[in-house]
């Protein structure tokens, strides 16, 4: 166990432009790969490298984000282990809101201050990556650091999104600049790999994973002028402190909007996925639910898919997709290219049975569905003959059923869609 770091995990602002999954919930409470949520992602990051203390920081919609820690994340009696939720509060000295990713730490101090630790280590609970988060504060003691930045080497494509960074001899950073022009980056090209130069990644950029030293955490967060990390901190302490870029290689994605988050479900049905849920060295962790297997009925076929457990499926075609828990499809239904997040509870025979009776839609896919470039929110309920098909064919648009993003619907949690309704 890493007795000597002290894991912050920020929650993120409204999470509007991955709206409308975070109408009713906060960012890092959404659900991915059919049966973990994304704080997951982090936290299963901090427990595989034996950081084994963690804060989670949020302010929007927290209660179902605090259900789920409260169920998921027990340790030993006799451990120091925890994973906490500190919720935005007013306090004299704090009468606002979080202002930013550093002022939420900020305001959060004095929980910290509360455990002995050398090091902070700060992330973001919205990105998919596996990580041993040892190697980068291995580098950070042995380099005589008082920051670390992950870095990622990216494309040309993809810099004017980042912070871009450039780095000296010794791996110290010794310039930033947040979101460049695409008329500046030749100016900032870094060296990386052979493999990375192959794939045009000639750009360092900030994955917003930080290490700091105690000591100078707690000295900066006095500055109450400061209110991020990526747009003020880290450019401000340049040529003051001695920040490390640690360069990473592997897979990560920032869960930042509807299509990135799509784009990241979809992946893990690849043949080898770029972020890989069967490693035993780095397992994703989440709530154990006592869930029987799922159950397949009729010629149903399967393609390149991640059905998560609990589900029943009656007869259909299922391809390029992710179903999730206790997902209910009916007979000669057609899904592609879509996630089903799934459902929270199960319906009786009684109550499936009065519903039929009563012409009520129950929970799940109803039959004759074709759903197409989806992502359906959970315990929705979909009729007979629901045609759902995406694509860039769609303009953007906003109902109280649904969205359409970058031509991908999604079916707003718990919406009822009738018999023979199309997008």
């Amino acid at each position: 166990m890493n007795n000597n770091t002290l894991a912050i995990i920020l929650g993120g602002g409204q999470g509007s432009r991955l709206a409308p999954l975070t109408e009713s919930r906060s960012k890092p409470a959404v659900p991915i790969a059919g049966k973990y949520r994304l704080v997951d992602i982090p936290i299963s990051n901090c427990i595989n490298s034996g950081i084994q203390r963690m804060f989670v920081l949020t302010q929007f919609n927290s209660a179902s984000l605090n259900q789920h820690i409260k169920n998921t994340y027990h340790f030993s009696t006799f451990s120091t282990a925890f994973v906490d939720i500190l919720a935005a509060e007013q306090t004299p000295e704090n009468p606002t809101w979080f202002q930013g990713t550093a002022d939420a730490v900020r305001q959060c101090m004095q929980h910290f201050m509360n455990h002995d630790f050398e090091y902070a280590l700060i992330l973001s609970g919205d990105q998919l990556y596996q990580m041993d988060f040892n190697h980068m504060i291995q580098e950070h003691m042995k380099s005589g650091a008082t920051i670390s930045i992950a870095t990622l080497p990216v494309t040309a494509k993809e810099a004017p999104e980042f912070g871009i960074l450039k780095t000296n001899d010794e791996n110290f950073i010794t310039s930033f600049i947040e979101k460049p022009a695409k008329d500046l980056l030749p100016q900032w090209t870094s060296e990386v790999s052979d493999e990375m130069n192959s794939e045009g990644r000639h750009y360092l950029a900030s994955m917003g994973i930080y290490i700091f030293n105690r000591d100078l955490l707690v000295e900066l967060m006095s500055n109450k002028e400061t209110k991020d990390f990526g747009k003020e901190i880290i450019p401000q302490s340049i040529g003051k402190q001695k920040i490390l870029s640690y360069q990473y290689e592997g897979y990560w994605t920032d869960i930042g909007n509807i299509d990135s988050f799509f784009e990241a479900n979809l992946g893990l049905t690849d043949d080898i996925p770029k972020f890989n849920l069967f490693d035993n060295s780095s397992k994703i962790y989440t709530r154990a639910r006592v869930l029987p297997p799922s159950k397949i009925t009729g010629a149903s076929s399967f393609d390149k898919s991640v059905v998560a457990e609990g589900c029943i499926i009656n007869s259909s075609k299922v391809e390029h997709s992710v179903i999730g828990i206790r997902s209910r499809i009916g007979k000669d239904c057609v899904i592609s290219n879509s996630y089903l997040m799934g459902n929270d509870f199960y319906q009786n025979l009684d109550e499936i049975s009065n519903n039929i009776g009563n012409d009520i839609i129950n929970i799940g896919i109803g039959e004759r569905c074709h759903i197409n470039n989806t992502i359906v929110d959970k315990n929705c309920r979909i009729g007979n003959d629901v045609h759902l098909i995406g694509g860039t064919h769609l303009q953007d648009t906003n109902t109280p059923l649904y969205t359409v993003k970058d031509g991908i619907i999604v079916v707003k949690k718990g919406a009822t869609l009738p018999d023979g309704f199309a997008v």
